[in-house]
């Protein structure tokens, strides 16, 4: 019997395992895909904000946190009913505003006796309101400009919106998103209406 020189331990040269591979591959790629989604989600519907004061009551109630569809109007625009969320004049170091949308570009608004008018028309509520007791800017007709939208409280009369010259019409660069789930606690939560 001869012998080899130099020590071998049973050393074999290895077979690229090709199944193996194809799962580690596979596995990464899963991974990436949702690191991918994770980050589309979080930048697109992760942004939060508490809902500060009553002019929401009784959809959204002051200290409610709100989730923010940033997404929804890089697609769209905001429409009639829609609850956005903004910042009035584009003043950064104000608080969000949570708003209904009533009005958008080219309309026209007017409150007459308590109740509120777009393009002449009495506008149709989505949620049970009081009648307005402070008509504000809109007590003429006002016309909606390019990317302008009026909006108002659903507590019309404890809201600070587009009746008055602070607020006024809200553009759709000041937008944030559109509010689109509300959590106060395990039981206490769903979507905006």
């Amino acid at each position: 019997m001869r012998r080899r020189s130099g020590l071998n331990f049973g050393r074999q040269r290895r077979k690229f395992n090709l199944p193996l591979f194809r799962e580690v591959v596979m596995w990464i790629a899963e991974i990436a895909l949702v690191i991918v989604l994770a980050y589309v989600c979080v930048t697109s519907f992760g942004f939060s904000t508490n809902v500060v004061g009553q002019a929401m009551e009784t959809q959204l109630n002051n200290g409610d946190q709100i989730l923010i569809n940033r997404f929804a109007y890089a697609i769209s625009r905001p429409k009639s009913g829609d609850v956005v969320v903004f910042l009035p004049n584009g003043n950064e170091k104000s608080h969000y505003y949570v708003r209904r949308v009533i009005a958008g570009p080219g309309d026209t608004v007017q409150i007459k006796n308590g109740a509120v008018y777009v393009n002449g028309e009495r506008y149709l509520e989505e949620t049970d309101v009081v009648a307005i007791e402070d008509a504000g800017m809109a007590e003429d007709e006002l016309t909606m400009g390019e990317d302008e939208y009026f909006v108002l409280g659903d507590n019309r009369n404890s809201s600070e919106d587009s009746r008055y010259a602070n607020i006024g019409m809200v553009r759709k660069e000041y937008i944030i998103g559109k509010a689109w789930f509300r959590f106060v606690s395990l039981g206490n939560m769903g979507f905006v209406r």
